[in-house]
């Protein structure tokens, strides 16, 4: 049988009801208790790094999760993470960046419901979790929700209550289950070459913006002053506005020229972004080189800048990386 490390860090999967809400309080191993089929599919141990809500994770929780995984990387065959859904997708992108060409499955699920709850999500999620750990096909990052495999970098939650809560943008599902069958679509292990590498540097100093109509453009000297990099949301496939004069051009301008990385994005949902199509777009990419996300979704963008700035140190350099597809991030 396969061994499988079950990392537990909280979330509503682990929560008990209390009078101030839903708090994260069971343990990794009253989680398992809940779900005795997992001890039939693999040998498990447990470990309990954080007991959080997801709001209340961050990057130094995932560079954690990162160490535990190296630190026992040769000992088991793959890694379950139990993690709060509000932050899963930027859990899952992080991780697929730390940790790469990897050939053992790092699998994140949680729940829209306590799994204290009969008639919630969680046992489910948890089982289905172990089941794709222990498949033979699995590898690299992932998350599983709802009987969906969803590669890490292109996961998102779409919805805040509902039990199919996440989807996998722009890309297919990896596998679904079915009937606790799995049914896999993609083969993953073309993507995976060469010997796992592992990562243990972010950098947090990143802001994501979102343009909005008639938006003062004075908010990027904000920006300047105090971050490393900005992720740009810009409208449609890639319209920066022009208010009768060049200030957003100029803005975006300057933090480039001040060392600030600049990624230009799209606020829509699906289907990405390409600046070239408008001229709002096209005169900003032409004239200052300015990367786009493309079709990456914002939650990989933002977890591979805070990875590429940790390993660059010119701007040429943080675009070669930048512009490296990983994980499914870039099509």
């Amino acid at each position: 049988m396969k061994k499988i490390l079950f990392i537990a860090t909280g979330g509503t999967i682990a929560s008990a009801h209390t009078e101030d809400g839903l708090t994260p309080a069971l343990t990794s191993e009253e989680l398992l208790e809940a779900v005795p089929d997992i001890r039939t599919l693999c040998l498990v141990d447990t470990i309990q790094p954080y007991s959080l809500d997801s709001t209340n994770m961050c990057w130094k929780q995932w560079i954690h999760l990162a160490e535990i995984i190296r630190e026992s990387y040769d000992r088991y065959d793959g890694f379950v993470i139990t993690h709060g859904t509000d932050t899963m997708s930027y859990a899952a992108a992080t991780l697929s960046y730390l940790v790469q060409n990897n050939l053992k499955p790092i699998v994140f699920t949680g729940a829209q419901k306590s799994i204290q709850e009969p008639d919630g999500d969680a046992r489910r999620n948890l089982y289905e979790a172990f089941a794709y750990a222990t498949d033979p096909r699995a590898c690299g990052t992932h998350v599983v929700f709802n009987s969906h495999v969803i590669a890490g970098t292109r996961a998102r939650k779409t919805h805040s209550r509902s039990f199919d809560a996440f989807a996998s943008i722009d890309f297919p599902d990896i596998g679904v289950f079915y009937d606790r069958k799995l049914l896999s679509y993609i083969d993953e292990h073309s993507t995976c070459r060469g010997e796992v590498q592992f990562y243990d540097q972010l950098v947090p100093a990143i802001l994501s913006i979102r343009i909005i109509p008639g938006m003062d453009p004075g908010i990027f000297d904000f920006i300047m002053q105090n971050c490393r990099g900005v992720v740009i949301e810009s409208f449609g496939v890639g319209g920066i506005p022009y208010y009768g004069d060049n200030a957003f051009e100029e803005k975006i301008a300057a933090l480039m020229e001040n060392g600030v990385r600049v990624v230009i994005t799209t606020q829509v949902p699906h289907e990405g972004s390409n600046l070239s199509v408008y001229r709002v777009g096209h005169m900003i990419k032409k004239k200052y080189r300015v990367l786009e996300a493309s079709s990456m979704t914002t939650e990989a963008v933002i977890a591979k800048m805070m990875w590429a700035l940790a390993y660059s140190e010119t701007r040429e350099d943080f675009e070669t990386l930048f512009r490296t597809p990983v994980g499914r991030d870039i099509l």
